[in-house]
């Protein structure tokens, strides 16, 4: 590889690591993914961090749903508008504290002028993305001010239901037309945020959904956090008629590095093959074109391959697309420029 490229990321749930106020993302952490030591020894120039809001939690073991074919478990409780947009202005704090703490290395970016200049001059670049939209209130004041506060790209849904939409369960082997799609009030925010220009993320979505946001939208179609149903048949991938919706869009898919979302066998286990990971980018690249695949990694957010160990594996991607014979422009298309243009497309400003 002749230059160091930048890779710009499509998902990650580090923010729930930081959430005590205390805990700084500049100083070394044990138990994250990321960190901006190791993000800088990778080349991670930044990406979506997520707002997520958790479930309570459930008293049953993971065990208990699973069987010798797969697993199929439950959706999750709901969670209430006020709980969520608590514990988003939690979220969002944090990542405003990050940028205080450090504003030459680390910045919240709004516009696609800020995450170019970023990205230039090595200046870690962060989306504000809510992953769930239970902090939007039914008439969408919390959004406008959000927006205004960074706000930039939100998925509907997590893998639970809202006022919003149905999210897709965790199962395997299963399609994702698991239940149905956009509300009255879910095609409200995606006209919201066409008018803001706040991208709208299908990942957790059933394919009913995703359908709905496809054909209602006037934006490119995007899955920050999604693979490949054809390579495993989990729920949460998406089929060869969504990637295909997908890039007929101009949109992009980001590639999760879930071990579960990457074995063809839907298997938890951290044994996955640096071949397999490719398998998914290489799948998409050859079906609808590379300039609709990215990463989406989930650092943070879900089980990731023993290969990787954490954000200083998106490194060792690169280089083993690039020994699967991508071109350097292909590259920087996959590792951030993808998302810049998608993005150029979406937001207004």
């Amino acid at each position: 590889m002749k230059k160091n490229i930048p890779i710009f990321d499509g998902h990650n749930d580090t923010l729930l690591h930081l959430q005590d106020g205390l805990t700084s993302f500049f100083h070394p952490l044990e138990h994250t993914h990321i960190d901006y030591e190791r993000a800088q020894k990778s080349g991670f120039a930044g990406g979506f961090f997520a707002m997520y809001t958790p479930s309570p939690e459930r008293e049953e073991n993971r065990e208990d749903f699973m069987n010798e074919n797969g697993y199929k478990f439950p959706l999750p409780e709901v969670i209430t508008q006020a709980e969520a947009l608590t514990f988003t202005h939690k979220l969002a704090s944090q990542l405003f504290r990050t940028e205080k703490e450090n504003p030459h290395t680390f910045r919240v970016v709004r516009n696609v002028k800020e995450l170019k200049d970023s990205i230039d001059q090595g200046k870690m670049a962060a989306i504000f993305h809510i992953e769930g939209a239970e902090a939007i209130d039914l008439s969408f004041d919390s959004l406008y001010v959000l927006y205004k506060t960074g706000l930039r790209s939100i998925g509907p849904v997590w893998s639970r239901n809202n006022d919003f939409g149905e999210g897709v369960p965790f199962c395997y082997p299963s399609s994702p037309d698991t239940g149905d799609g956009l509300t009255e009030k879910g095609f409200e925010l995606l006209h919201h945020c066409n008018h803001l220009g706040i991208m709208v993320d299908t990942s957790h979505l059933t394919e009913r959904g995703f359908w709905n946001v496809a054909h209602a939208t006037v934006a490119p179609v995007v899955a920050t956090h999604s693979n490949v149903h054809s390579l495993c048949p989990n729920a949460r991938n998406l089929t060869d008629e969504q990637i295909r919706t997908i890039a007929d869009s101009g949109g992009v898919i980001g590639i999760n590095f879930a071990v579960n979302m990457l074995r063809a066998d839907g298997k938890f286990d951290t044994d996955v093959s640096m071949e397999e990971i490719i398998a998914h980018f290489r799948y998409i690249a050859d079906f609808v074109g590379v300039d609709h695949v990215a990463f989406g990694s989930d650092f943070d957010g879900t089980t990731i391959p023993d290969v990787l160990q954490d954000v200083t594996g998106s490194r060792k991607v690169l280089e083993a697309l690039e020994e699967d014979g991508f071109t350097e422009d292909e590259l920087e298309k996959i590792a951030w420029k993808n998302w810049v243009r998608v993005l150029e497309e979406t937001w207004e400003d």
